[in-house]
């Protein structure tokens, strides 16, 4: 793991341990908490989260440089507070062992799966939505009743920070604690012998993670990421799908697991949407240079890891289009502008790896079945995205296409969906959470069996009559 702090003085290897053997005792004296302590611990993370709303948002913009206060407040805030009433409302059911129906040959015994908290859960977290990629997931793993410890990115060191001392204000250290250290201190974490361990970041890093916990047989939720795309189909609205599309992919300048990656259209109707998406930034993004709306670049080592995909793809001869602003006007605000590259090769690296940023791939296909097609040619995505009215297509994407989740007619908006799991598949990830599902996740449905105090069992039992083979031979 490439985990490098600066966010206070690292946490050492000792001190890490520590805090995960207290965490421990403390389950086994307490192993399954009412619905009454683990509502209050939702609470405490509520306050936690919307008492110091401001001071988080003003950490998220020192760690940016810049952020759109809206997109904090919509992305880091609004989601969690969302899903934490989402819980708070479902618990009890979740909690509640759930009645199966056995085989009525064993009747009158009855069976039920009754869930329970796994123990110590560990959360690794990226940096693109620092609060909530961290806290998601933790609210998930506090309503089971676990305890939990949260390793947050080093590329958010103010944020990072803050989380710290705020867990520290509302939490005891062996319920709830935040883990900021170097890169030792990361690979120790991710080492530690969790009852769960949750990852979300890249696919590279997402590997180590998971190679480290396999030496535990620690189970891991990895939520990756990859590139997702969006296909706008024939009957498909082009300045519909052009809005739809550049919010999804603009929204935190394109630093979103679940952004489009890249967008197919048939050949016919490349221009067209071209335009749209053209008219779309201006009117979303006037003024560029100086407009609070849109993100900058998370660091100068993410901007020109982009700006070299931009002129790799524009060297090898394809079309650049960089809209409201060029690069080099932006570099002060660290910012990139908007950027369309039509019809990338499949071989440049900005068709091999996730872009997460604001460049924006536009690739001209013969038909919506080509389009099909190229998805299934590479690797399952994290999200797809398409924008068609016609039934029969959309039945034949369901069927024939592998993703983590999608959306007809609409980008990101999934994920926000408490009813939904939010996951991946191959390599985009594995696992799910969110609402019921996040739940589940950080549980062990148990099966419970329980024998009535009449039954016929004992006619299964030694000496073994003879009857009993021939019974056994018709069942």
């Amino acid at each position: 793991m490439t985990v490098t702090d600066s966010v206070a003085a690292p946490a050492n290897v000792t001190s890490l341990q520590r805090r995960f053997a207290q965490q421990q005792a403390a389950f086994r004296q307490a192993p399954y908490p009412t619905l009454a302590v683990r509502r209050e611990r939702l609470a405490r993370l509520e306050r936690m989260a919307l008492h110091h709303a401001d001071e988080i948002e003003r950490a998220i913009r020192k760690d940016y440089g810049h952020r759109s206060s809206v997109e904090t407040r919509l992305a880091e805030f609004t989601t969690l507070q969302l899903a934490l009433r989402h819980t708070r409302r479902h618990l009890k059911r979740w909690m509640r062992p759930q009645r199966v129906s056995l085989n009525w040959r064993f009747l009158p015994a009855r069976g039920e799966i009754f869930r329970q908290p796994l123990g110590v859960v560990g959360i690794i977290s990226p940096w693109n939505y620092p609060w909530q990629l961290a806290l998601l997931p933790a609210l998930s793993a506090l309503a089971a009743g676990n305890r939990v410890m949260i390793k947050p990115s080093e590329l958010t060191p103010a944020t990072s920070h803050l989380m710290g001392e705020l867990a520290e204000r509302y939490f005891a250290e062996d319920e709830l604690c935040v883990i900021n250290g170097d890169q030792e201190t990361g690979k120790a974490f991710a080492s530690l012998p969790f009852d769960h361990l949750f990852f979300t970041g890249s696919p590279q890093v997402g590997r180590q993670v998971a190679q480290a916990a396999a030496a535990n047989l620690t189970p891991v939720t990895l939520e990756l990421g990859g590139k997702s795309p969006a296909i706008v189909a024939d009957d498909a609205d082009l300045d519909e799908a052009a809005r739809r599309i550049a919010f999804g992919k603009w929204f935190n300048a394109g630093q979103t697991c679940i952004a489009p990656d890249y967008v197919l259209v048939s050949e016919r109707r490349l221009k067209g949407l071209t335009q749209a998406i053209e008219r779309t930034a201006q009117q979303f993004y006037p003024r560029l240079a100086n407009n609070d709306d849109y993100t900058a670049i998370i660091s100068r080592r993410h901007r020109q890891r982009l700006i070299a995909l931009r002129d790799d793809a524009e060297n090898r001869g394809c079309r650049v289009i960089e809209l409201g602003a060029n690069a080099e006007q932006l570099e002060a605000s660290g910012k990139l502008p908007p950027t369309l590259v039509i019809n990338p090769h499949d071989e440049l690296a900005l068709m091999q790896e996730e872009i997460f940023g604001p460049l924006l791939p536009i690739i001209g296909v013969k038909d919506g079945e080509a389009a099909i097609d190229y998805v299934n040619q590479h690797p399952h995505p994290l999200a797809l995205y398409a924008f068609t009215h016609d039934a029969a297509y959309r039945e034949r994407l369901m069927t024939r296409t592998h993703s983590g989740g999608m959306a007809f007619n609409d980008t990101l908006l999934q994920s926000a969906q408490d009813a939904l799991p939010f996951g991946g598949v191959g390599q985009s990830g594995n696992g799910t959470y969110h609402g019921e599902h996040g739940f589940v996740t950080f549980s062990h449905e148990r099966s419970v069996f329980h024998q009535a105090r009449r039954s016929t069992a004992w006619l299964m039992q030694p000496p073994y009559r003879r009857w009993l083979m021939k019974l056994l031979r018709l069942i």
